[in-house]
């Protein structure tokens, strides 16, 4: 079922864990609607149309998927949807092929935001390797990604992943500056806009035992309101209420069709070994 669908048929409570083992977070709405569709790109390695056909295939089986289209000689797949990118990465990559986010949404709509243990953390305020689960255990300080596409004013999409953190409960929100020097304390207050009138909680999601979590819901911002802000992901414990945990910086990221690159001009690097080395550090 597509995060629209969900939106749709649920409008009266906060948290909703899906089958796939997402946490659905939903704002307290009396009315009932679907959200607008996003475009979306994604790198995957097609070489005939028995490649075409096996991805066709499983995208078949996903909720709010309006239209895809196919590119052998780019090795692109273009996907409009309500669908939350991290769920379609998942799908392409279960027949076999990697996939690589391109863009998403329309110019100046995307962002993106790395979420790792703070520079300073000491060993009492960050997750130790002792607690993460054995396959999760990794020198990388990156724990997750969130990526945010707005699909219209005022309503975006947030789709965060964590991995390699410890089993708990975890709780989202964005804070006043993108300062991650000293993690939470430097980061701020939670930001609630200028007026102090907006929602600055994103939600709580959930971390099994393989220390992976998802949260994927609608944000009363626009984009651009978060570009700069950082984000700060605390577990919550029975004592004090929460703790630091990760934290980063929202940075604004390509629109459909808006990126190009097949090497990077910085590292020379493709985007195809850009991705091994993103899978190494806990970013896909």
């Amino acid at each position: 079922m597509s995060f629209a669908t969900r939106r749709a048929a649920i409008t009266s409570i906060s948290v909703l864990s899906s089958a796939a083992g997402a946490t659905i977070y939903y704002r307290n709405h009396r009315t009932q609607r679907m959200l607008p569709s996003y475009e979306a790109t994604f790198s995957v390695p097609l070489e005939c149309d028995a490649c075409v056909n096996d991805i066709k295939s499983a995208l078949s089986k996903v909720d709010g998927i309006t239209s895809t289209t196919f590119s052998l000689p780019q090795s692109l797949v273009s996907i409009t949807s309500t669908t939350a990118p991290s769920t379609l990465i998942s799908t392409i990559q279960s027949t076999g092929r990697a996939a690589i986010l391109r863009g998403s949404g329309a110019p100046n709509s995307a962002a993106v935001c790395i979420l790792e243990i703070p520079p300073s953390s000491s060993s009492s305020s960050s997750p130790s390797n002792t607690e993460l689960p054995p396959s999760s255990k990794h020198e990388s300080p990156v724990r997750g990604l969130a990526r945010l596409i707005q699909l219209s004013d005022r309503l975006t999409l947030l789709d965060l992943t964590l991995t390699a953190l410890p089993r708990g409960r975890y709780r989202v929100s964005v804070r006043r500056t993108g300062d991650i020097s000293r993690g939470a304390r430097s980061l701020g207050d939670v930001y609630r806009g200028e007026n102090g009138e907006r929602e600055g909680e994103l939600g709580v999601l959930e971390v099994d035992a393989k220390g992976r979590g998802n949260l994927v819901g609608e944000v009363g911002w626009r984009v651009w309101e978060l570009v700069g802000r950082g984000m700060c992901v605390q577990r919550i414990d029975d004592g004090d209420g929460g703790r630091e945990d990760v934290v980063g910086v929202v940075a604004r990221s390509a629109g459909v069709w808006e990126n190009e690159k097949v090497v990077c001009a910085c590292s020379g690097k493709t985007v195809w070994e850009e991705r091994e080395e993103m899978v190494g550090k806990g970013m896909v």
